[in-house]
C-alpha cells in the first residue's frame, strides 16, 4: 500500500483520497494499483453502494501521470517500465468506465492528463471556481491518452479537437458548460455535499443537483462557433490554414490559437487528430484504450516526447526543437505506424 493514497469506508461509501500534494496528485503506478484494488473490492461488497474520489490537499486533484518516470524510461529502458505504466493505468481507466457503482469525482483543482483519465470516466463529476481542467500532452510530445480519444471525440462541435490541439485550460464553469462535469458546486459547499452523499448514497444526484447558485458563464461559449468553424477538419493543415487566414483578416482569437499551435509538437497534433476520428468509430471503451496503448508504447520513445519533457518541464525554458518539426514532415507512413496493431502478446487487454 502507499502513502500517496487514502483509501476509507464511510458506511456504505468507498472514499479513495489523492494524497500526493507536493506533485499536484500526479499518478504513480503504485497509486494506479491501490486504486483499482479498492475500485475491484468494493464492486464485490454489496454494503458499499458508491464511491467518492476526491484529494486530500492543495491546488491539484490530480495534475497528470508520472512524467519523470515516462521520460526516465524513454531515455533508459527503451519505454519498458514507461509502457507497464501505461498498461495498467489504461486498466484502470477502463475499470472506472465500466464500474457497476457509481462514482462522484470531486475535480476541485487542476485536473490534467491522467487526472482526465480518472474524472471523466465518473458517473458524477463535480467542477468548482478552482477546476481547471486541459489535456496539455501535444506541449510536450506525448498525445491525448488515457481515454481521451473516447472522451473529447464525444464531446461534440469540434471542442475535443480544439482542447486536445490547444491544451487550453476550461474553468469549473466552461466544463459544465461543455459537459465535462455534471455538477457545479462552489468549494465551500464540498464538506456538506460528501456528508450528505456518505448519509444517503441512493440520493447522489438529487443531492448534487439541488440550488447552489448559478455557476458563472462559460467564457469559452462565446468561442463555440470559431472553434467549430476552425477546427473543423481532422487534417491538421486545414486547421492552421483557416486560423491562418482569419489571423490575416485581423481575427485577433485566431491568430492566438494559431500562434499557440505553433508551439506544439506536430507529431503529436497530427496522432490527435487521427485518434480522435479513429475513436468515434469505436464501439467500446476498451477499443479504444486497445488504440491508445499502441500509440502510446512507440510516441513514448519518438524524440518529441523526451524532448518536451526536456523542455517545459526539466529545463522549463519551452523551447523545444520537434522531430519533425512541421506538420508536413509528419507522413501518413509515419501515422500508420504509430497505430499499427501491436504483436498478439503485447495487445492492451482490460483487468
Amino acid at each position: 500500500m502507499t502513502d500517496d493514497i487514502l483509501i476509507h469506508t464511510h458506511g456504505r461509501v468507498g472514499h479513495i483520497s489523492l494524497n500526493r500534494p507536493k506533485a499536484l496528485h500526479a499518478l504513480t503506478l503504485d497509486m494506479c494499483h491501490a486504486m483499482s484494488a479498492a475500485l475491484s473490492e468494493w464492486e464485490k461488497d454489496d454494503a458499499i453502494e458508491a464511491v467518492i474520489l476526491d484529494h486530500s490537499e492543495g491546488r491539484g486533484f490530480c495534475a497528470g501521470g508520472d512524467i519523470n518516470l515516462l521520460r526516465h524510461s524513454a531515455l533508459n529502458d527503451g519505454g519498458e517500465s514507461g509502457r507497464k505504466f501505461f498498461h495498467d493505468e489504461y486498466q484502470l481507466n477502463h475499470q472506472m468506465m465500466t464500474y457497476g457503482k457509481p462514482i462522484v469525482a470531486f475535480m476541485d483543482g487542476i485536473t490534467m492528463g491522467g487526472g482526465v483519465g480518472i474524472a471523466l470516466p465518473c458517473t458524477h463529476r463535480v467542477a468548482t471556481e478552482n477546476t481547471r481542467f486541459a489535456m496539455p500532452e501535444t506541449g510536450i510530445g506525448l498525445f491525448p491518452d488515457v481515454g481521451g480519444g473516447w472522451h473529447l471525440s464525444r464531446l461534440g462541435g469540434r471542442l475535443g479537437e480544439f482542447l486536445a490541439l490547444t491544451g487550453a485550460r476550461l474553468d469549473g464553469a466552461e466544463c459544465l458548460w461543455a459537459g465535462i462535469a455534471t455538477h457545479y458546486v462552489p468549494s465551500e459547499m464540498l464538506p456538506e455535499v460528501k456528508a450528505r452523499i456518505i448519509d444517503k448514497p441512493d440520493r447522489i444526484r438529487g443531492i448534487l443537483s439541488e440550488p447552489v447558485g448559478t455557476p458563472p458563464k462559460a467564457r469559452i461559449e462565446g468561442n463555440a462557433d470559431k472553434i467549430a468553424k476552425h477546427f473543423a477538419s481532422d487534417r491538421y493543415e486545414d486547421i492552421l490554414a483557416s486560423l491562418e487566414k482569419a489571423a490575416d483578416d485581423g481575427d485577433e482569437w485566431a491568430a492566438k490559437e494559431r500562434d499557440t499551435l505553433g508551439t506544439k509538437s506536430p507529431q503529436t497534433c497530427k496522432v490527435a487528430l487521427r485518434q480522435l476520428a479513429t475513436s468515434r468509430e469505436l464501439d467500446s471503451f476498451a477499443d479504444n484504450m486497445a488504440m491508445e496503448y499502441r500509440i502510446a508504447s512507440r510516441v513514448l520513445t519518438r524524440p518529441d516526447f523526451a524532448e518536451g519533457v526536456r523542455a517545459v518541464i526539466v529545463d522549463k525554458n519551452n523551447d523545444p526543437k520537434w522531430d519533425p518539426a512541421t506538420p508536413e514532415g509528419v507522413s501518413e507512413e509515419l501515422l500508420d505506424s504509430i497505430f499499427a496493431p501491436l504483436p498478439a502478446d503485447e495487445e492492451w487487454k482490460p483487468l
